[in-house]
């Protein structure tokens, strides 16, 4: 009688997490920090189509790393999610808690049940009338929920990278200040980001209903002179 083959649970689990670090690992990394007038997010990108950052509703923003497709899978169901919240009830009941709340179930589920988890970090991040009121929430791909404080990593590299910006984050800076702050600890000591390189957007606090706005190559350089 042939023995039936057996894989502990904790190897399982680890299996999956360390490849799904490695898809991760793959990609470029992403970095989203409070300014003085809101939430900037910076993320390196070549593509001038195939967008990292993009609104779900109107005062909060959607980030991912890793594969594009599953992250961007998880995006447009946030945005239905919104939609519907905020057709059903109020606009002022979308928040960026529960939308965390929703993708970190649904990633945990992937990640325990699925043979192959999501290869992604995801970010939900809400501004606030207050500083003291923006919302930065970073899922991993087991869906493990973190609540950040000031400024948040995501991909490959993020100790590193977290390392250059430790003290340097304030609520106070401008927006090219915090833009320049952003590159700088992405590309580290040995290279440059250039505009057509980066991908920048922010959530204005003073915007009025829709504070989500790209910021086009040229308005980057100008921030980072």
């Amino acid at each position: 009688m042939n023995m039936p083959f057996y894989v502990s649970p904790e190897q399982v689990m680890k299996d999956r997490a360390d490849y799904a670090r490695k898809g991760i690992a793959r990609g470029r990394a992403l970095v989203a920090l409070q300014y003085g007038g809101g939430i900037v997010i910076v993320a390196e990108n070549t593509s001038n189509t195939l967008r990292k950052t993009s609104e779900i509703y109107d005062r909060i923003a959607f980030a991912g790393v890793g594969k594009y497709n599953e992250f961007d899978q998880l995006r447009r169901l946030g945005v239905r999610t919104a939609d519907v919240k905020g057709y059903s009830f109020s606009r002022d009941d979308v928040e960026a808690r529960s939308l965390a709340n929703e993708y970190a179930q649904i990633l945990g589920q992937i990640f325990t049940h699925e043979m192959k988890p999501l290869e992604v970090e995801i970010l939900v991040a809400e501004v606030g009338v207050t500083p003291a009121d923006d919302q930065l929430f970073h899922i991993l791909y087991d869906g493990t929920l973190i609540d950040e404080a000031s400024y948040c990593v995501l991909g490959g590299d993020a100790e590193t990278i977290g390392s250059r910006m430790e003290g340097k984050v304030s609520p106070e800076i401008e927006l090219g200040a915090a833009v320049r702050l952003a590159m700088s600890a992405l590309s580290g000591p040995d290279r440059t980001l250039s505009p057509a390189d980066s991908e920048v957007a922010v959530l204005e606090r003073s915007a009025g209903r829709r504070c989500f706005r790209r910021i086009e190559n040229g308005e980057i350089a100008s921030l980072l002179a």
